[in-house]
């Protein structure tokens, strides 16, 4: 292995929301794992994308998620019949292939990282956290701010119009509507995932690798880490590990830095 560059050799799987974000195929082209998928390839990461999933011998295209799986869901039925049984368990079987080889991934990973922002609901990615954490894995948690500039306006708009403020209300009560300016994850995931692995954004706008990863037009996390610069890019740590800094973990009891034993990147033998 090169010590001078701990992620040389290493694999990653890249963790988060795919079913409920706002376009699955903007999401697959100009997304944020496309964009950091590679630098870390340009640093010697072998890298497991869920959009890209990686041929299984045998079996052609096993597990793949496109555009079909929303399709899937369309199958679905709270019925009692037979009928309503039987379109359930279709569905369960077709997506046990995608939950089988993305868990895979994650087995076969040295680390992942996870792109949590605190709207998007994603049973996979908690899952695929939980599996890492309970292989002493460490996961990089990516939790963006998360504003509503849009609906902001909106609220600006209709402040002096009753019936408009009133639905406006309504809105932010259904949806919900829950601004995260911090981007301060979840107190459970904190446990979890550990103090120290916790990330505001990824540095795209604001990294030395930006040029790199520009999309154009820009997207809504290129927008958001502009507005809100993040403190603790996830970028500059892992530049730091690609020449040779192992990380460090805040001991609360000898209130010191210690070194991370659960970046374990095995050397070939």
């Amino acid at each position: 292995m090169d010590h001078k560059n701990v992620l040389k050799n290493s694999r990653v799987y890249l963790s988060g929301p795919m079913d409920f974000v706002a376009s699955r195929e903007d999401e697959k082209e100009f997304g944020w794992r496309s964009r950091i998928k590679s630098y870390l390839e340009s640093k010697g990461v072998v890298v497991f994308d869920p959009w890209e999933k990686p041929e299984v011998v045998g079996i052609h295209e096993y597990g793949k998620e496109d555009s079909a799986t929303l399709e899937i869901r369309k199958e679905w039925s709270f019925g009692n019949d037979d009928q309503s049984s039987e379109a359930r368990a279709n569905c369960a079987d077709q997506f046990n292939r995608t939950v089988h080889i993305d868990l895979r991934m994650v087995d076969i990973s040295d680390f992942i990282i996870a792109y949590c922002p605190t709207n998007i609901y994603s049973v996979g990615t908690v899952h695929e956290i939980v599996v890492a954490r309970q292989q002493r894995k460490p996961v990089l948690f990516v939790s963006p701010p998360v504003t509503f500039p849009g609906y902001n306006k909106l609220k600006e708009k209709t402040a002096n119009n009753e019936e408009l403020k009133e639905l406006v209300a309504v809105l932010e009560s259904e949806i919900p509507i829950r601004q995260n300016e911090m981007g301060v994850p979840s107190l459970w995931y904190m446990s979890v995932v550990g103090s120290e692995n916790f990330f505001d954004g990824f540095g795209f706008q604001t990294s030395a690798f930006s040029e790199q990863m520009t999309v154009n037009p820009p997207t809504r996390l290129d927008k958001i880490e502009l507005e809100h610069p993040p403190k603790r890019p996830l970028i500059e740590f892992l530049e730091a590990l690609s020449n040779g800094v192992m990380p460090k973990k805040w001991n609360n009891l000898s209130k010191r830095y210690e070194m991370d034993d659960d970046w374990l990147i095995m050397e070939k033998f």
